[in-house]
């Protein structure tokens, strides 16, 4: 059985898997931004509760900290946790750090706390990253990653999760050999979600349908460097794959981590 942390756990997709995980046998560790109701969860689950606003890099890196001390056999982490389109006509967030607040929390977020975590996976290999992203990709524009001109909701979510698939590439190529894999996935179509609620979107399919997709990652061998449409392999946006792509990414990546 595996030890397993799930950001953004106390609803939606990440909640549904954290109980499938739990009835498994697995060790579960669930993070949320809210104390109450991630701390509610735990009671529930009898699992572990890990508090963190992901949109702050530092809360990010604490929670890293604190994972690794508590469960030093860490093996699989669900990079879950992301913030949706936004409501129609909403306006450019940022983060506590002053980052776009998509990129913040899609990516950024989980290219910190992977990073941080990593040197436990790999001791514990082998061991597993799933990155949940989404069909909706757009590349990421380098001379303005932070969408400070003519933005947009929904194309902002498309370019953290187009980055988030391309990272995934490039770090599967960083880790062969290691014995930590790392997968992307779009789990379904517009689940039944506050996400998908709060764009005013009418569900077409439910978190148990995006749920396989996630657990099949979490549980078993599936390779390394791949996207996933739910449990079948996919094909991310062509740029993603980009071997110049993911250089840039890697610079503007380090150069936002580190502001």
């Amino acid at each position: 059985m595996s030890t397993i942390l799930i950001t953004g756990a106390t609803s939606g997709l990440g909640r549904y898997v954290a109980f499938e995980l739990v009835r498994s046998g697995h060790v579960v560790l669930v993070h949320g931004r809210d104390a109450g109701r991630t701390e509610r969860l735990a009671e529930e689950l009898r699992a572990e509760a890990f508090v963190a606003d992901l949109a702050s890099l530092a809360q990010v890196r604490e929670l890293a900290g604190h994972v690794a001390d508590a469960h030093p056999e860490l093996d699989v982490l669900v990079n879950n946790a992301g913030v949706g389109f936004g409501a129609p006509g909403a306006g450019r967030e940022v983060s506590v750090d002053g980052h776009e607040l998509r990129l913040a929390v899609n990516y950024l977020a989980p290219v910190v706390l992977t990073r941080a975590l990593l040197p436990v996976l790999r001791a514990n290999a082998p061991a597993r990253i799933i990155n949940v992203g989404s069909a909706g990709q757009e590349p990421l524009v380098f001379e303005d990653p932070e969408f400070t001109r003519g933005y947009d909701g929904v194309s902002a979510y498309s370019r953290s999760k187009f980055a988030l698939a391309a990272h995934t590439f490039a770090l599967a190529e960083e880790l062969d050999g290691t014995g930590v894999s790392v997968n992307v996935l779009h789990p379904a179509t517009y689940m039944d979600t506050a996400m998908v609620r709060d764009a005013d979107v009418t569900p077409w399919s439910t978190v148990a349908d995006g749920a396989a997709g996630v657990l099949a990652l979490a549980t078993r061998d599936m390779g390394s460097g791949g996207f996933y449409d739910g449990t079948r392999p996919g094909r991310a946006h062509a740029a993603a794959y980009d071997p110049q792509v993911h250089t840039r990414l890697a610079a503007v990546t380090d150069q936002l981590v580190r502001t």
